[in-house]
C-alpha cells in the first residue's frame, strides 16, 4: 500500500469551514414570519443545517402542506442569496489555518451539498474564492455527497489524487463520500451535528473538537 502523502485539505462549507449559522436561521425566520409562523430559536435548527434549507422548513413549519412548503422555501433562500453574508463568519482559527496550508505549499478547497448559486458568493464574500485549488458544489455534477462524483470531481480541478486529500466535515455524509474515494476524512464536532449523531462511529480517520486539533493534524501527517 502506498504511504499516505497530504497535498491538498478539503473542506464542507457550512458548519466547517464557515459558521452559516446566522443568516441562514435569519432567512428562515424571515420567511416564516411572511408566512404567518412564529420564529424559532437558533437551537431548534442549527443542527439541521448540514442536511438542507427543507430540513429546517420541515422542522419549524411541519404542519404547512407541500405547496406552502415551497413558497417559504422560495422565499427563504432569495432572501438567504440577498442576505448571505451578513453575519456568515469563517470559524475562529480556520483562517491562520489556511494560510499555514498555503505557506506549506499544499492545495486546499471545497466541497459542499450547498448550491452553486450560494456557494460562490458567500466565498467571494469572505475573499475565499481566489484562493481555493477547487469549489465543487452540490449541483456541480449530477451527484452530491455521499456519492463519490463530488469528491472526484474536486480533485480533477485541484489536480490532486484522492488518496493525497484529506476531507473535513460535519455529517456523516461527509465522512461515507470521502472514504468511498480512498480519502482520509475528519469529523468537525463544532459543526451542526444533531442530538442522535454518533460521528465516533462514523469511520473517520479522526474527530477534531475545534480548528486547532485540524492544524495539529496536519502537521502530524505531514511528519510522516
Amino acid at each position: 500500500m502506498t504511504a499516505f502523502k497530504l497535498v491538498c485539505v478539503l473542506f464542507d462549507l457550512d458548519g466547517t469551514l464557515v459558521d452559516t449559522a446566522p443568516d441562514l436561521l435569519a432567512s428562515l425566520n424571515r420567511s416564516l414570519t411572511v408566512h404567518g409562523y412564529p420564529q424559532i430559536a437558533a437551537g431548534h435548527v442549527r443542527p439541521l443545517i448540514s442536511h438542507g434549507a427543507m430540513a429546517m422548513l420541515d422542522h419549524a413549519a411541519a404542519d404547512a402542506d407541500a405547496g406552502l412548503k415551497q413558497q417559504m422555501l422560495d422565499y427563504m433562500l432569495d432572501y438567504y442569496l440577498h442576505n448571505i453574508a451578513e453575519h456568515s463568519r469563517i470559524y475562529a482559527g480556520m483562517d491562520e489555518i489556511l494560510r499555514s496550508i498555503e505557506e506549506q505549499g499544499l492545495k486546499w478547497g471545497v466541497v459542499t451539498n450547498k448550491r452553486q448559486r450560494f456557494t460562490r458568493p458567500l466565498l467571494d464574500a469572505l475573499d475565499l474564492s481566489r484562493r481555493a485549488a477547487c469549489i465543487v458544489s452540490g449541483d456541480t455534477t449530477a451527484n452530491s455527497k455521499p456519492h463519490p462524483e463530488p469528491m472526484l470531481a474536486a480533485c480533477r480541478q485541484a489536480g490532486v489524487l484522492p488518496e493525497n486529500c484529506v476531507f473535513i466535515g460535519d455529517a456523516a455524509h461527509d465522512i461515507t463520500a470521502g472514504r468511498d474515494v480512498g480519502m482520509k476524512t475528519l469529523a468537525a464536532l463544532y459543526g451542526y451535528l444533531q442530538a442522535g449523531d454518533q460521528p465516533q462511529n462514523w469511520g473517520a480517520d479522526a474527530v477534531i473538537e475545534h480548528p486547532r486539533q485540524l492544524q495539529q493534524w496536519i502537521q502530524l501527517a505531514l511528519c510522516h
